[in-house]
């Protein structure tokens, strides 16, 4: 049993990340602060609900490209339309207006890839793009601080505040219930659904998964709208937190999101990955990032150390696979006729 608990790749994610939080406060006492733990949550929201669509995306056997061109998409149009109409009310009426957005663009990537069966990561790079270019050239890319009132007092939205020894006062954003949430519907729906089941067979192998009775473009077509709906909402997010809109901002980051989800154990090859595993991928991926000058690393160094880290993390659970499967043969590999007699 203990065995195979260290066996898993969350465990080993686990460990890492326990080590390195160890580690870094051993050499620099402010990590253990509040603030920085507050910070390093405010962090993690925006790239744990980008992550949390990726798994999805990963265990159906696809890969998503677009969901931070859909994400800034989302925020700036949600942006530009609520200040153009002088909209005075609260938070939720963006993040509704933007979630839709985005699975309206989520329905784009879906339509190709459910109906004309196209490779997803062809699909994703070009309406990627689209979305860009289609944000930057017709819609706009000057930078929006003058925000509406409800989306520029949600920067300011804490759950609670506390007051450190130096007198500062901190707070924890109320953003991290977004996350939460999502960690738990994802969860739930792909443990306890039929739906999430369709999106495990499908991702180990999509024949097997329609002959076992799976409606495979439908369930892409779930697939894509959930995770444009998650961009919209992250890039809401993203916008409150930062006070303003930027459409500049955001794309350029899913390599480090994939990465993450990886590190955590999800598979590129598909029918393999975990809430779980995921969560504590993108938190060792934002302590490597936040952390680091903690440590006395230059910020010139800090991408070298994050990608090595990365690059090792997905390259152990690829390892100890081949290894398995090498042993599974050696041990069916049949007895010659000769020694049989």
């Amino acid at each position: 049993m203990l065995k195979k608990l260290f066996a898993r790749q969350e465990t080993l994610v686990g460990i890492t990340l326990l080590g390195l939080c160890l580690l870094i406060g051993f050499i620099n006492p402010i990590f253990w602060t509040p603030g920085n733990w507050f910070d390093l949550a405010r962090s993690a929201t925006v790239t744990g609900i980008f992550a949390i669509g990726v798994l999805i995306v990963l265990i159906s056997g696809g890969i998503d490209v677009s969901f931070t061109a859909i994400a800034v998409f989302s925020m700036y149009t949600t942006t530009v339309i609520m200040k153009n109409i002088g909209f005075e009310g609260g938070m939720f009426a963006f993040f509704l207006m933007s979630a839709a957005i985005g699975g309206m663009l989520g329905l784009i990537n879906a339509f190709f890839i459910a109906r004309f069966r196209l490779p997803t990561l062809i699909v994703t790079l070009g309406t990627q793009s689209l979305f860009r270019g289609f944000l930057l050239f017709v819609i706009g890319s000057k930078i929006i601080r003058d925000l509406p009132p409800g989306m520029a007092a949600y920067s300011n939205a804490f759950l609670f505040t506390v007051t450190d020894e130096r007198g500062i006062t901190v707070g924890l954003h109320s953003a991290v219930l977004f996350l939460v949430a999502v960690a738990i519907l994802a969860q739930f729906i792909l443990r306890y659904t039929m739906l999430g089941r369709s999106i495990y067979a499908m991702g180990g192998s999509r024949e097997a998964a329609e002959r076992a009775g799976f409606d495979i473009p439908r369930t892409q077509v779930f697939i894509y709208v959930f995770v444009g709906l998650l961009a919209g909402l992250a890039g809401m997010i993203y916008g409150g937190l930062n006070r303003q809109a930027n459409a500049q901002d955001i794309v350029g980051q899913e390599l480090d999101v994939i990465a993450a989800t990886v590190l955590g154990g999800a598979s590129i090859a598909g029918g393999r990955g975990t809430v779980i595993g995921t969560l504590l991928g993108v938190m060792l991926v934002t302590v490597l990032s936040n952390s680091l000058i903690l440590m006395g690393i230059p910020s010139t160094w800090q991408r070298v150390v994050i990608g090595a880290i990365i690059i090792i993390g997905t390259a152990v659970p690829t390892i100890r696979t081949l290894r398995s499967s090498r042993r599974a043969n050696v041990e069916i590999e049949p007895v010659p006729v000769e020694q049989r007699a």
